[in-house]
């Protein structure tokens, strides 16, 4: 099986979520079951597994050999049928146990022996050095043993299915057993052997395995050469999977680099026109740049900070400047505090107050000439701090909002605590909210957000914040998106203060900065983040079950060419499909150097034809950004319109394919 073969073959599990994992998991286990290699004329292994048993009736060393197992049924292996069938206590010699040394005896520690525990094995293929030493003295007066170099360790507690081979002569712990294997038994053929084993503990604290389960874990064993060929096999794979592993590392790099490049010439567009352009850029492009979750939340970032900073609109010719909005804003106060009465004119009172005393440090990033900088007291009707105190919980009543029930600019109120009629009067004395108010957590954490819904009665949790705005002056959901973008989280977090869990005084609160567009603009930008989040979505959940599909079919794949059983997490694993696309693909008119035109570029230097599963293989994206790539190119002419896509059925391939 050749690289090329190996990536066409497996291509589906490649490109899946951890495919190079399942990869390398699907080769070891192909590799204990036969399936690997094609031997001409086997040899019959059972002779093998009775020089074994000799060897252990002619042991020296009586009291470590490990009896002979129960019969295996052939029901709970996949082998070769040439291969012997045992459990793992016939292939091994003798079973080595270890102990600790007191540690109340510093004259047992930090001799010149090597001391194996399980934080030694980290998951090496072999072991030539540990953390930890004793002295001959430590040695004889624990139940320690001292390892001769060539043995098998492996971890019975804590560490369960970790194995190495010791190259070195050393003493192990009580979690760990060391097992000597016969000359006829590779030890590279052993480790892989054990790490495709279900080695599966008990306990409730601490999961171990008991050494008789250990032991009688089925195997099957080829003869000695054939171990020989399977252990050359795998490594020749595995070095293939690393490979396969780099390429995705340096794809992965690429796309990085060519979605920041295409974002920051968005963010940097210094006119409509450049604007437009990087827009267009972005949406030809929006499939192969935003694979992964992440990607698409970073977009996101990117669509606030354009949005708060006037860079998404272009600016207009004619335009009421914002600070006679804030002068409204600030006549609009003062009217409410004529006309309140009670509580709310003692809140009015106090906003004037705070007001007139307020310093504020305008940032230094710009605006378009007609925005202006402003502090969040000064373009709000009321900041309100919650009362401060856990208040009494009831089985059913009024939503108690608490900083966990607020996360990504949405206010869940499916598992909030609830209080009664009279613990809310209390607590949400100074102003009880209202839908359009916005609660602010400012610590545990800081700096989240939400609009409070229409129709509920919700009251603020301790370390939140109600800021209350003229809705006809002021946008909520603008100014939510203010709070999220991720400029105004960087000023808010140097604005913060504590040396472990950052947060928020109330007074930070207040001065904290907003940008502030006219009215009617902040509906507009309201109107365009909306629409752009809204595509957001969509390709969120595109990839989102673009990644599902693909680690389910990897899934179940392995699944199928292994035997081992898959527990499905979500859904149900998928089953692998019975039909493939032969419709070919043919180059077109030949792209431009600078023509961003990989799937004709590929076709170019393979004959111009190929196959639409071997272009996708060799393209390397997701499924979906393949075809509105190639929907892109055949557009421009680079790809020819191909014919109604054939499909047919795939033959069935026989067990020992």
């Amino acid at each position: 099986m050749d690289a090329q073969q190996f990536s066409a073959e497996f291509g589906h599990i490649v490109n899946a979520p951890g495919g190079v994992g399942r990869l390398r998991e699907l080769v070891l286990h192909l590799a204990v079951s036969g399936d690997l290699l094609k031997i001409e004329v086997p040899e019959n292994a059972a002779p093998l597994l009775e020089r074994i048993l000799q060897q252990k009736r002619q042991h020296a060393d009586k009291k470590k050999v490990i009896a002979k197992q129960a019969p295996v049924s052939p029901s709970l292996i996949r082998a070769s049928s040439h291969w012997g069938l045992c459990r793992l206590g016939d292939i091994a010699l003798t079973i080595t146990g270890g102990g600790t040394p007191s540690k109340n005896q510093p004259g047992y520690w930090n001799g010149d022996i090597p001391w194996a525990s399980v934080k030694d094995l980290k998951n090496l293929s072999f072991l030539d050095e540990t953390e930890e030493h004793i002295t001959e003295e430590g040695l004889r007066n624990s139940s320690s043993n001292l390892i001769p170099a060539g043995r098998v360790i492996v971890c019975t507690r804590m560490g369960l299915g970790k194995v190495a081979i010791n190259r070195v002569a050393m003493a192990i712990n009580q979690d760990l057993k060391a097992l000597e294997l016969p000359a006829e038994v590779n030890p590279d053929f052993f480790l892989i052997l054990y790490k495709t084993r279900e080695v599966k503990g008990t306990g409730t604290t601490v999961a171990g395995i008991k050494q008789d389960k250990l032991l009688a874990l089925p195997a099957a064993l080829p003869p000695v050469d054939e171990q020989v060929l399977i252990v050359a096999k795998v490594n020749e794979l595995m070095a293939l999977c690393d490979q396969l592993e780099r390429q995705q590392q340096n794809r992965r790099k690429l796309q990085n680099a060519l979605r920041r490049s295409t974002l920051q010439a968005l963010a940097g567009a210094e006119s409509p026109h450049e604007l437009q352009e990087s827009w267009q850029r972005l949406q030809a492009h929006f499939g192969r740049l935003f694979s992964q979750p992440e990607d698409v939340r970073d977009f996101k970032a990117l669509v606030l900070d354009l949005a708060v900073s006037g860079r998404l609109l272009p600016v207009p010719k004619a335009s009421t400047p914002a600070s006679a909005l804030i002068d409204n804003i600030a006549r609009a106060r003062l009217v409410w505090a004529e006309e309140a009465k009670e509580q709310e004119k003692k809140e009015a009172v106090a906003m004037l107050k705070k007001l007139r005393t307020q310093q504020i440090t305008v940032p230094t990033a710009p605006l378009p000439p007609h925005w202006c900088w402003a502090s969040l007291l000064q373009v709000s009707q009321a900041v309100v701090d919650c009362h401060n105190k856990t208040a009494p919980y009831v089985d059913a009543g009024i939503h108690l909002v608490r900083t966990t029930d607020i996360r990504d600019g949405r206010m869940d109120l499916t598992k909030t605590r609830k209080i009664s009629e009279e613990t809310y009067a209390y607590w949400a004395r100074r102003m009880p909210p209202k839908a359009g108010d916005i609660f602010f957590t400012r610590e545990a954490p800081m700096g989240e957000a939400a609009i409070v819904p229409e129709g509920e009665r919700v009251c603020l949790g301790q370390r939140t914040m109600l800021i209350r705005l003229f809705p006809e002056l002021f946008s909520s959901r603008y100014l939510l998106y203010v709070i999220q973008s991720p400029s105004f989280q960087t000023r808010m977090i140097e604005a913060a203060i504590g040396m472990t869990v950052k947060h928020l005084r109330v007074g930070d609160v207040e001065d904290l900065m907003v940008p502030v567009p006219p009215r009617e603009e902040q509906n507009r930008i309201v109107e365009i983040v909306d629409r752009l989040f809204e595509l957001c979505g969509h390709q969120a959940d595109r990839v989102g079950n673009s990644l599902r599909v693909a680690a389910n079919l990897a899934t179940t794949t392995v699944a199928a060419l292994t035997g081992i059983s898959v527990d499905a997490e979500e859904e149900s694993p998928l089953k692998a499909p019975q039909t493939e696309l032969i419709a070919p693909l043919r180059l077109g008119t030949l792209p431009d150097v600078k023509d961003l035109a990989p799937l004709a570029t590929l076709l170019a230097r393979n004959q111009s034809e190929m196959s639409a599963r071997d272009l996708w293989q060799r393209f390397g994206g997701e499924i979906d950004a393949f075809y509105a790539q190639l929907k892109t190119e055949v557009a421009h002419g680079w790809i020819t319109e191909p014919p109604v896509a054939e499909v047919r059925a795939k033959p069935v391939e026989t067990a020992e394919a």
